[in-house]
């Protein structure tokens, strides 16, 4: 599996719950192969990693990450303390880290900000490669490849190698673990919004209130209130605010005004 393309990325795709294991093992392969060991969350907010479809976690049971207490996959403060969590969070390209920065193909100023004291046992690596996948809904995982040889900090030659194809096999895997496992839609089936609901929440993310929005669009704020409650009902919402999160996730608004 040495040399691999983008022709390969079958490898890593799953299509039913029995593929994941085999799917496992190729990354893992691709990675080992190239000196790295790869660590994978499929929901960087979610305190489980990826499983099999007998339920075993494959950070132990294929990528070799051992099960003692210590482990990575086993804190579940990582989401909150790692630096390397957090950068994904604002990048969405590979990108390679260690104690002396982020390192990305143009750079990211969110990045800077983010703090990297005491990096190693935060990030409980040294250094990493680092592929973020950025989802539906909102929804971000995450893939770190991490050097086999510890000692080895500058990870520069590697990333300029490695960094697109565990790019792109990453992103594979991830997204098409989700999209077999999620437990169940975000959203449920017939939620568009019309052009009336998207106009009323696009003036309510601006703050505006419902007599406000009537005034704007010529029409009783109990109209408004009823375009907003059906795009409410659409988005399976449990309020405004959620309603208003939601269709942002959909990119029928913005929450950037």
């Amino acid at each position: 599996m040495g040399s691999i393309s983008i022709d390969d990325l079958g490898i890593v795709r799953m299509t039913t719950p029995g593929d994941i294991r085999g799917a496992a093992q190729a990354l893992h392969e691709i990675a080992m192969e190239r000196g790295f060991r790869a660590a994978p969350a499929h929901d960087i907010a979610d305190k489980r990693t990826p499983v099999d479809e007998d339920g075993k976690v494959l950070a132990d049971d294929v990528f070799g990450w051992g099960n003692d207490e210590g482990v990575w996959w086993r804190n579940s403060r990582i989401a909150l303390d790692s630096p390397i969590t957090s950068a994904c969070r604002f990048e969405s390209e590979p990108f390679w880290v260690n104690e002396g920065g982020f390192h990305t193909l143009v750079p990211n100023r969110y990045l800077d900000d983010i703090k990297l004291d005491n990096f190693e046992k935060r990030a409980m690596t040294s250094a990493a490669i680092v592929v973020p996948v950025h989802m539906a809904f909102g929804l971000i995982g995450a893939v770190s490849f991490n050097p086999l040889d510890q000692a080895k900090l500058d990870l520069e030659e590697d990333f300029r190698k490695h960094g697109d194809i565990f790019g792109v096999f990453a992103r594979t895997f991830v997204a098409s673990y989700v999209h077999i496992m999620g437990a169940q839609q975000a959203l449920p089936p017939g939620s568009r919004l019309s052009k009336r609901e998207v106009e009323c929440l696009r003036w309510a993310a601006i703050g505006k209130t419902d007599m406000e929005i009537g005034m704007i669009m010529s029409r009783s704020r109990a109209t408004v209130r009823f375009h907003i409650h059906n795009a409410c009902t659409k988005l399976d919402a449990v309020n405004r605010s959620q309603t208003l999160f939601k269709a942002a996730q959909l990119g029928y608004i913005s929450l950037n005004n």
